[in-house]
């Protein structure tokens, strides 16, 4: 039995809330499943994961496969960060020292995308002032 770590579609039409879920290979998409490890949000902003990480470290222990967008999931939450640690053979206290990088890192990136946002907002708005003004005069 080949086990993966996958999504299952809920949610209304054309507002898709996703499950993290580990299930045989075999079975449908949004069909059985061996054990329910998270959600996944994509309408809100910024993004909702929710993850059972224990859960998703014991399947990964065991052998199941990540989907493409499922280990994205996964690195962005730094699981994959610590999965990769462990099978190093590194001590708990060498992954949580690691894992305070990396989360310091991810925020301070985070910290610049806003940034980047607003400036882009900002630089719209003056430029659609002088084109609206101009506009009614002519």
């Amino acid at each position: 039995m080949a086990v993966k770590i996958r999504l299952q579609r809920g949610g209304k039409k054309k507002q898709p809330i996703y499950r993290i879920v580990a299930a045989d290979s075999r079975y449908k998409r949004d069909g059985r499943f061996l054990e329910r490890l998270g959600q996944y949000n994509p309408g809100t902003d910024p993004v909702t994961i929710t993850l059972k990480e224990a859960r998703v470290m014991y399947w990964l222990g065991v052998g199941a496969i990540p989907t493409d967008t499922v280990k994205n999931l996964l690195s962005r939450k730094g699981i994959l960060l610590k999965w990769t640690l462990k099978k190093k053979g590194k001590d708990e206290a060498t992954i949580n020292m690691e894992f305070e990088k990396w989360s310091a890192m991810q925020s301070l990136k985070l910290e610049k995308e806003i940034a980047k946002k607003t400036r882009r907002k900002a630089v719209k708005k003056k430029a659609s002032a002088p084109a609206a003004k101009e506009a009614p005069a002519a």
